[in-house]
């Protein structure tokens, strides 16, 4: 896959996630994505296959009850590309808004693989809880 057409990928993804439009996000996880939550937290580690990457994602969106405020920027090369978005933390009475970045492997218009960087990993590990 080149460039230009892991771009177009990135690109859908992003407007998908700007506009909530889960289903054409979901459409875009390969059945074998795997995702990549760093941290020490009961997330953390590898969830490999589609099911059980959007059961992580879940599981982290209910403990952090987060929404997106805005993508910051989306960029494509070769087969790979990433995101970087803002996001805030409703689970806190004084929602933090945290920066994180969504390294993905693009294949043949598939999201296959994704690894998250957060700005502040231990504020996740402690929303997310052992």
């Amino acid at each position: 896959m080149d460039s230009k057409d892991t771009a177009a990928t990135i690109r859908i993804y992003a407007a998908a996630w700007a506009r909530g439009d889960i289903a054409t996000i979901f459409s875009l996880y390969h059945p074998e994505f795997t995702l990549h939550y760093p941290g020490a937290n009961r997330l953390s580690g590898v969830h490999r296959g589609k099911e059980a990457a959007l059961a992580a994602m879940r599981e982290f969106g209910i403990a952090t009850q987060r929404k997106l405020v805005e993508i910051v920027a989306a960029m494509a090369g070769e087969g790979y590309a990433s995101i970087i978005a803002n996001e805030q933390f409703h689970v806190m009475a004084d929602p933090p808004v945290l920066q994180r970045i969504a390294a993905y492997r693009v294949v043949d218009g598939t999201m296959r693989e994704c690894w998250m960087y957060d700005g502040d990993q231990s504020l996740i590990d402690r929303l997310i809880g052992s």
